[in-house]
């Protein structure tokens, strides 16, 4: 809706037991003379009526869904609270208006009312316009300070402050995502877990939108104590006030979180001054013009649908009260009217107001934009002809530079992509023979030997990188080839080794300020905190890592680490059941892998998929997804994942009941372990081969595999040990 059509006024006050109220445009606010409608009132009917509205709120089942009979209630209590409220000229004009936008400009002692549910016969009030309410109160303040609207706007998302709410999380990342594409229009921060009091005073005034998403408080013996939760203590209303008696507060806050909107529920409270302690009131004195709040507890995934939704039409130029109604309509397109969240959002401020102003295209621009592009491509051709020049001039006066160094690693980079293993290794001696010093070498051969199921070579080449950097003090390739050994020694189970290694890369690449190891360390560490069951630490490394490689993900190693990071989250909810969340972190990871057209890293991506499609029981999409992912393997001639495959597959099979096909996947498996060192993967094969043969009723066979797994299982610290002992005791016991 655009800022120049109209919007109606619906003014209402409180005039002892008199309602006295006027509907009029906008543009007629400065008129002189304004006519007022009266309807007798009872505070108590009122209180009794808004009663019912709550009562029937609180009666949705734990999806957040209402009954067919709470809807029919929700309805007439609505329609009563309609014949009650408003005088009949006042009902007359909106239901013949075709004004979208709704302007409740309120009492303070109305404000608990649930004006947006009251129900005209056909619609509910909010449904049918775009509403916001503007609030009048007695309570002495100076006049808040608005900010001026800058060229582009800065935006900053509290996700999950006190990391308990994968939800809210999932939620921050979904919007930053969603408007990072928009950058023209608007810079994000994101900040998650860890955020403190100090944090948000400092920073809040730095920003023109601020959407919070977590916990928030309500102190009902202090209300100016209540606020928003944070990682040491609460964002206070008192802390609100203080902020805006100096600067401007920003132009919009959504707060998605549980009753942040509610106002005090006692309507016969005489101290009505107590009402501007809510949040809401607490932004709007202090200079916050647009206040967006929930009334309670939102279940987690249409919470998530609502604001995208909501900010999905902001950025697109559309009203704050359109981009709420649509969102609300949103809702019930997709659950129906008895979903909560439609009715659970409150907007304070005027719904008319735009945030993204859409600019006309004037006859000229489509010739500045062509001019632009073609600016654009030149200054690109001219910038890679100067590096040609670079390039060939280095070549030809500067032969210590050694290029046929580079060239053989490109070339033999190029190898390891196709999987020619073998190749690799030769070159990649050639390479160190002649230079030993040239680092870049030391991970891709260590890489290769551990794709060939030879950990202790691939050790050796990353302590040489480690050794070799030390001596050139290069900081960046001593912090990746300790994530090397770390890795290398989780695969073999030594996990104390690994923590020990990460944790170094962790420090130093800190130290050095080196973000793009510094991210990589915190994801490895998540792993090794996954293979460990401690799914909270892990998720909150992950955030961590994630914020800095979508911070950077401009540059292709960030955007392919940000890929990996949320593979890793997918993996996290899947471990917890939460596939849904899972696969939504899956696709985000497909879709970046896919625009760096690396098709050859989908392997794991395909297996893990396909796990989740077989605890939904669709058995033969599993199958399909693990068989990708084993060609992957396969051409990459990646033994320990093969192995490792052939295990997922065996599973599989004996889901589906073809046992005799899981036998061959376990023993193919088998096969490749024991040409190779890997003995997690050794360890899981005897496991199933144990589980396969009990299911025969082989148990002579089922102890033997069995007791060689919990031999392996015995010298790693890994929650398996404790199945394998257990399926041990109840075959001795039988």
């Amino acid at each position: 809706m655009p800022e120049d059509s109209p919007a109606l006024v619906l003014e209402i006050l409180k005039q002892d037991n008199q309602l006295s109220m006027s509907i009029f445009e906008k543009e007629e606010i400065i008129s002189t003379v304004r006519y007022y409608s009266q309807v007798s009132f009872s505070f108590a009917e009122m209180h009794k009526l808004s009663g019912e509205v709550i009562s029937t709120l609180n009666k949705v089942n734990k999806k957040g869904f209402l009954t067919e009979e709470g809807i029919n209630n929700l309805k007439k209590t609505g329609l009563l609270l309609w014949d009650h409220l408003l005088a009949g000229q006042v009902k007359e004009k909106l239901r013949t208006t075709h004004i979208a936008d709704l302007i409740l400009s309120l009492d303070e002692t109305l404000i608990d009312i649930p004006w947006e549910l009251l129900y005209d016969g056909k619609d509910f009030l909010c449904l049918k316009f775009n509403l916001g309410r503007l609030v009048r109160t007695k309570e002495k303040m100076g006049p808040p300070q608005y900010r001026n609207f800058p060229s582009k706007l800065k935006m900053l998302i509290l996700a999950n402050p006190t990391n308990d709410l994968k939800s809210a999380y999932l939620e921050g990342i979904y919007i930053k995502d969603q408007l990072d594409r928009r950058r023209d229009k608007i810079s994000i921060d994101f900040k998650t877990t860890q955020i403190d009091t100090l944090y948000v005073k400092k920073n809040l005034r730095d920003y023109d939108v601020v959407h919070f998403a977590g916990h928030c408080e309500r102190d009902s013996k202090d209300p100016e104590n209540s606020g928003w939760v944070l990682n040491d203590g609460r964002f206070t209303i008192r802390d609100i006030f203080a902020l805006g008696e100096s600067l401007s507060l920003p132009i919009l806050v959504f707060s998605n979180a549980c009753h942040s909107a509610e106002a005090k529920a006692d309507l016969l409270e005489p101290d009505y001054q107590t009402k501007t302690y809510s949040l809401a009131s607490a932004f709007l004195f202090s200079g916050t013009r647009h206040y967006i709040g929930t009334i309670r507890k939102i279940e987690d995934q249409m919470s998530l649908v609502f604001s995208k939704e909501f900010y999905t039409h902001l950025i697109n130029g559309k009203s704050v009260g359109e981009c709420l109604r649509l969102a609300r309509l949103k809702i019930i397109r997709e659950h129906g009217l008895a979903a909560l969240p439609w009715m659970s959002y409150l907007l304070y401020g005027d719904p008319h107001f735009v945030l993204f102003k859409t600019k006309k295209e004037s006859i000229i621009q489509p010739f500045k934009r062509h001019y632009s592009k073609l600016k654009k491509y030149l200054t690109r051709f001219v910038f890679v002809l100067l590096i040609i020049f670079i390039c060939l001039y280095l070549y030809m006066w500067l032969p210590t530079v050694n290029p046929n160094t580079y060239l053989l690693f490109t070339k033999s980079q190029k190898l390891f992509q196709e999987g020619n293993n073998q190749k690799v290794i030769l070159f990649s001696s050639r390479i160190i023979q002649k230079d030993p010093l040239f680092l870049a070498i030391y991970p891709l051969i260590a890489k290769t030997y551990q794709r060939l199921g030879k950990p202790e070579e691939a050790l050796r080449y990353y302590f040489d990188c480690a050794r070799f950097s030390e001596k050139k003090h290069d900081r960046k390739n001593l912090v990746a080839a300790y994530i090397g050994i770390g890795w290398i020694y989780q695969l073999q189970g030594e996990y104390p080794k690994a923590f020990d290694f990460y944790n170094q890369a962790v420090t130093l690449s800190k130290n050095n300020q080196d973000k793009l190891n510094q991210a990589v360390a915190l994801r490895k560490l998540a792993v090794w905190y996954i293979d460990k069951e401690i799914y909270d630490k892990a998720l909150e490394l992950l955030t961590q890592s994630s914020e800095i490689n979508r911070d950077r993900q401009k540059y292709w190693q960030h955007k392919y680490n940000l890929a990996c990071d949320y593979f890793d989250i997918a993996l996290v909810f899947a471990n917890e059941d939460d596939f849904n969340t899972a696969k939504e972190f899956y696709r985000k990871s497909l879709a970046l892998l896919e625009k760096l057209k690396l098709k050859d890293e989908l392997s794991d991506y395909y297996f893990n998929l396909g796990e989740i499609c077989l605890f939904e029981k669709q058995y033969a999409k599993a199958l399909d997804y693990y068989m990708r992912g084993l060609k992957i393997d396969q051409i990459q001639d990646n033994k320990p994942s093969i192995a490792s495959d052939y295990n997922m597959i065996g599973e599989l099979y004996i889901e589906m009941g073809n046992l005799t096909e899981a036998e061959k996947s376990f023993n193919q498996s088998l096969s490749i372990c024991q040409e190779i060192n890997a003995p997690l993967e050794l360890a899981a094969t005897y496991y199933n081969l144990g589980l396969l043969s009990k299911g025969a009723g082989k148990i002579n066979q089922a102890k033997g595999y069995l007791t060689q797994a919990k031999e392996i299982y015995s010298r790693i610290d890994t929650p398996q040990y404790q199945e394998v002992e257990e399926e041990l005791l109840e075959i001795t016991n039988k």
